[in-house]
């Protein structure tokens, strides 16, 4: 393939160099935090130039966004509507509030979220950058599994929003503020929740 060509249909070479880059702006930003970070670190972790790093990204909030939504694209893959397609509502409801509950409840991202918190004090910028790059693209993601569902005739939702507002903070409860404070997680408490959320989730939604 010419360099002309490639070119005009992007170069492998520069997928993979801004794939490293994020790899390693993740990583470090799950190790350090957010303000530890440097352009310098993520460069010399991805085997780049700083030039290239601000070429691909322009800086460190771009590399933010992009290191979060890579994260959350690995529970997107999981709760695709594809993925989800088999079962009763109810089942797929359990399934799709383990994943997520699971996903939440990973060492590594439990202490980027108190890092994020922290550092957002110092710049709500921050925050924000991480609302849009992933709590944002989930809420969306699980509204829309809930409006397919209405559209199945599965689920009587009028907002389906709010619907997934509620199914998400069902299932994480208190066990959710419990891991942020250090008290670690409970698997088979989770997966009791879990059920409790389904259950009093079909008796608000069930048509």
């Amino acid at each position: 393939m010419s360099s002309e060509l490639q070119k005009k249909t992007g170069r492998p070479a520069d997928l993979a160099k801004r794939e490293a880059i994020i790899d390693a702006a993740a990583a470090s930003f799950f190790d350090i935090g957010y303000e530890a970070t440097s352009i310098e670190r993520v460069a010399a972790d991805a085997g780049v130039s700083k030039v290239t790093v601000y070429n691909h990204f322009g800086g460190k909030p771009a590399l933010l966004s992009a290191a979060v939504e890579s994260q959350c694209e690995q529970i997107r893959s999981s709760l695709s509507l594809d993925g989800l397609a088999a079962g009763t509502i109810r089942e797929r409801l359990a399934a799709l509030g383990e994943t997520f509950v699971a996903f939440l409840s990973r060492p590594e991202m439990i202490a980027f979220e108190r890092r994020i918190a922290a550092e957002t004090e110092r710049d709500p910028a921050i925050g924000a950058c991480f609302l849009d790059a992933g709590p944002r693209r989930m809420h969306a993601l699980l509204a829309a599994l809930m409006q397919r569902a209405a559209e199945l005739g599965e689920l009587d939702i009028d907002d389906p929003m709010l619907a997934a507002e509620q199914f998400a903070s069902m299932c994480k409860g208190f066990g959710d503020l419990e891991r942020r404070f250090g008290a670690g997680s409970d698997r088979d408490r989770d997966k009791a929740r879990i059920a409790g959320a389904v259950d009093a989730f079909l008796r608000a939604y069930a048509p």
